[in-house]
């Protein structure tokens, strides 16, 4: 089994452990496993084979040795007395925008959907027929609400076989790693939506510069986690994965592998606007070089990107650029020293705290706690060279308990956090809270609780059906609170999973640049958002921008790397993002309320 079809298999258990009322921890940590393995590049069977399975961040001995039984046998006895007596139809419909374990279990009893394979399909049909409303606790409006995730479902599905750019990226430098073990291998690169970083993957390509394009190749065909060899010729060859992705490798000589990696790196459109500009002066472009119009004209080669470009009249272009989306036309008027040319991209070095992070602290959350100490936090910064941090957990429980309880919780994490800030030297220490916004716009703490703060994340954690409209309004009341400065994962989408709810972003820029509110880009890879083309306008109406992890345990914090190719993709600079300021200027900007 692949890590996702292992991944599916465990958060299938923990929905049916929730649907039985089973202990929450357990079902937390059946979710932590299943994320661990969607975003680890090495195959888990492979791990068990070599004793190393422990090695994934989430596995904990109960869930090894479950996994143990299911590479020896094929099947685990006690997963399939868990799923006893559920519907398998059920799971399908977790797929939808909306939709826990609870209600899928209700629905699928209920309207009795047998086939997993059309359970989605059969809801829609007894949606439209009105058989949805009449069942108990849902009504017109749920029902309603149902038929606009079928459709946000269709409309946001994504293309078959493709993977989020962590893991790809991961995968890719795995890949990198052993080639470089070949003494032939001159330099690496990927290509294409990888080097761009795009938020999701399909095949991972891969470039080598090589005096010996053969060597490298056969060495290349030897990797020793292929399922097989797709195909091989003098200029390559594609492998089929044991985890069933697919890598092509390119094989160049130096003196033209810039154009080789430049017509690879950018997309379609981008390739085309550039061919089009180079024909105007009488150049053809390719994967081999330039050369002018006409017959009896040699292939001019280049060995970088740089010298390729300026052979056209144009500075380099930053691969997360080559989209097409004035680009080119930016690098037109900066070659010819006029304003408003390429922008000076952010650059993970300019980043100097993390402000959302999630640590180990018993706040009793209604989402998940992190696994990583406070202290383990602020050691794992000062090693990333942070000047400051910002503890950020999830709100209390407001269905578990009482103001009082919840003012006595945050009243202890302060008294803790305010000890931190005398101890640590290096890294200062800020004391947020990630706060959900509810369904009419308030915010899941009181006042008096919020007052504890130095200031508040506000996210939207539920309630995804509400129209653009009511979405608008609802978020805009929570950042009417002053304590609120940072609107999380801004869309709410999960990558392959849920598309985002619809707002009127004219309307939330336009507040935010009025009122000093920021808007994180989340570089969870799941989440990667704000996307890049609202990071664009984002930044085109003046709106501040926080990068950060929402990381919940230390190894986390190294994904920082993601939300600023998400900046730059962007067009984000240095000035566009406030976690760039020095430690007393962005706390001035904190403690500001407009």
């Amino acid at each position: 089994m692949t890590n996702q079809e292992i991944a599916r298999l465990l958060k299938k258990i923990a929905a049916a452990y929730l649907v039985k009322n089973e202990n929450r921890f357990k079902i937390m940590a059946y979710e932590r496993a299943a994320d661990s393995l969607e975003n680890t590049p090495i195959e888990a069977k492979g791990l068990w084979q070599e004793g190393k399975l422990d090695e994934i961040q989430g596995i904990g001995p109960s869930i090894a040795g479950h996994l143990d039984e299911l590479f020896k046998k094929g099947k685990i006895r006690h997963f399939e007395q868990v799923l006893k007596g559920l519907p398998e139809a059920m799971f399908s419909l977790l797929a939808l925008p909306g939709f826990g374990p609870k209600k899928a279990y209700k629905l699928a009893k209920v309207l009795k959907l047998k086939s997993a394979k059309t359970a989605i399909t059969d809801l829609e049909k007894a949606a439209k027929k009105g058989k949805i409303a009449v069942i108990e606790g849902f009504g017109e409006k749920s029902q309603q609400d149902i038929l606009e995730s079928l459709k946000s479902f269709k409309k946001g599905q994504l293309k078959e076989n493709r993977i989020n750019l962590p893991l790809a990226s991961a995968l890719a430098t795995e890949i990198i790693s052993y080639l470089k073990l070949c003494p032939q291998s001159l330099r690496i690169d990927p290509l294409g939506s990888l080097r761009r970083q795009v938020a999701t993957i399909g095949d991972i390509d891969i470039a080598v510069a090589t005096q010996d394009p053969q060597e490298v190749i056969d060495w290349f065909i030897k990797y020793p986690r292929k399922q097989k060899l797709v195909e091989k010729g003098p200029t390559g060859a594609s492998l089929l994965l044991h985890n069933g992705r697919q890598v092509d490798l390119r094989v160049q000589k130096p003196k033209a592998y810039g154009a080789m990696l430049q017509y690879f790196t950018g997309s379609k459109n981008h390739n085309v606007h550039l061919r089009e500009l180079a024909l105007k002066h009488g150049l053809s472009l390719s994967e081999y070089g330039i050369k002018k119009l006409g017959k009896n004209h040699k292939i001019n080669e280049y060995k970088d990107e740089e010298s390729f470009y300026q052979a056209v009249g144009l500075p380099l272009i930053p691969p997360e650029l080559r989209e097409n989306t004035g680009e080119i036309e930016a690098a037109l008027r900066q070659a010819q020293n006029k304003p408003d040319g390429l922008p000076n991209l952010v650059k993970l070095d300019d980043i100097k705290g993390d402000l959302h992070l999630h640590s180990d602290f018993p706040i009793e959350p209604s989402h998940d706690l992190g696994v990583s100490s406070m202290e383990e936090i602020i050691e794992k910064a000062e090693s990333l060279g942070y000047e400051y941090l910002a503890f950020s957990e999830h709100a209390p429980s407001v269905s578990q308990h009482s103001k009082e309880q919840i003012f006595s919780i945050l009243s202890r994490r302060r008294a803790i956090i305010e000890q931190l800030k005398l101890t640590t030297k290096i890294v200062r220490v800020i004391n947020l809270l990630e706060v959900d916004i509810l369904t009419d716009g308030n915010l899941s703490i009181e006042k008096r609780s919020l007052a504890l703060l130095d200031g508040v994340i506000a996210s939207v954690h539920s309630g995804f059906q509400q129209n653009k409209e009511q979405m608008t309004k609802r978020i805009l009341r929570a950042l009417e609170n002053p304590q609120v400065k940072i609107l999380g994962h801004p869309t709410g989408r999960l990558l392959g999973r849920r598309e985002g709810y619809e707002v009127d972003w004219e309307e939330i820029f336009a507040f935010c640049q009025k009122h000093g509110k920021a808007l994180e880009i989340n570089a969870w890879p799941e989440r990667l958002d704000l996307p890049d083309f609202l990071v664009r306008q984002a930044i085109a109406k003046g709106v501040g921008l926080i990068i950060s992890t929402d990381a919940h345990k230390v190894s986390e914090m190294d994904l920082m790397s993601y939300g600023v190719a998400v900046a730059r993709r962007g067009w984000a600079e240095k000035n566009d993002i406030l976690n760039t300021l020095d430690y007393n200027e962005f706390y001035q900007w904190l403690k500001e309320r407009r």
